[in-house]
């Protein structure tokens, strides 16, 4: 009998149905006991976000301050021969709960000399989440072997309007008779995704080593190579402004509010003009660096990486 730990906090219920989608094989699997950990932190976070109080979260989010959670259902002493950790991203970086998991005490028992899969359900933007993931992973001494990533199917520029319309209103529809899109991931991915299942199921069924090979040739993950310099330059924004709101007071001290209102003007200056000069940049000087993003990019879809050549 093999044991799997799937760990998971969604706020709008898009990634528990990504999750249990993913892991539908392995609940059929008569061999497979696969165990729940729905994260709960002590204070519950809104959804749809409050304007100010979605902005108030992200110089914790960016810096990795874990918040207070509520007591876990598994248990130290607990052992698991997979761990699945699902994961959105806020800010450039795992969302709170799922840090508040991995810094505990509990998650360096458990994942400790233990194979993991990342699965993400984001906008667009994932990489430096996930390079910040694995230094999490690295420090409970787990050892990453797949992840996936699901991408809301607006595509870049559109879903700049359509996710954060989700986010603070809690309506996902299309609007303005179409011309913002509907939010989140296309139905066909999510229903797509049990393909994943079956692999993890089929590879426990031999008793192979899980490795990093686990999920290669399943179309896991695309890297688009235009967000990678985009992302970095983003996340040493939030940085900055993330340590100068630290700097002021704890999340929900109001002397943050007027910085944060700044912040929030500077952000949709920042999308609205530098984002689209930067493309015009990298499309001008891309013959010069295309070698040094291609590694780039074979790195970031380490270790499932985009090919499709055992999909059927």
């Amino acid at each position: 009998m093999k044991k799997v730990l799937l760990i998971q906090f969604s706020q709008s219920g898009q990634l528990t149905r990504i999750a249990k989608k993913f892991v539908q094989p392995l609940v059929d699997d008569p061999n497979v006991e696969l165990v729940f950990e729905n994260l709960e932190p002590a204070v519950a976070y809104p959804f749809p976000w409050p304007f100010v109080q979605f902005f108030d979260t992200f110089p914790e989010s960016v810096y990795l301050d874990p918040p207070k959670m509520a007591p876990f259902t598994v248990r130290k002493n607990d052992k698991f021969d997979l761990v699945i950790v699902a994961y959105q991203v806020w800010f450039l970086s795992p969302a709170g709960p799922i840090v508040g998991f991995l810094q505990s005490d509990t998650a360096k028992a458990v994942l400790n000399d233990t194979p993991v899969v990342t699965l993400i359900a984001c906008r667009n933007m994932w990489l430096v989440a996930q390079e910040k993931m694995k230094t999490l992973l690295s420090d409970c001494g787990a050892k990453l072997v797949g992840n996936v990533a699901l991408i809301d199917e607006a595509g870049g520029a559109l879903s700049f309007f359509s996710t954060p319309s989700w986010v603070l209103t809690g309506n996902k529809g299309a609007k303005l008779g179409g011309l913002i899109p509907a939010a989140g991931v296309a139905e066909h991915e999510i229903e797509a995704c049990d393909r994943f299942g079956d692999r993890i199921s089929q590879v426990f069924s031999t008793n192979a080593v899980i490795d990093e090979t686990l999920l290669q040739g399943l179309g896991a993950v695309n890297v688009n190579e235009r967000y990678i310099a985009s992302e970095h330059t983003a996340h040493r924004g939030f940085k900055i402004w993330g340590k100068l709101l630290r700097s002021v007071g704890p999340s929900g001290d109001p002397k943050r509010k007027p910085i944060l209102l700044l912040y929030a003007t500077f952000l949709i200056l920042f999308i609205c003009t530098f984002i689209p000069l930067s493309v015009l940049l990298k499309a001008l000087i891309a013959p010069f660096t295309k070698a040094r993003v291609l590694r780039q990019k074979q790195q970031f879809e380490q270790p499932s990486g985009s090919s499709t050549e055992n999909l059927v």
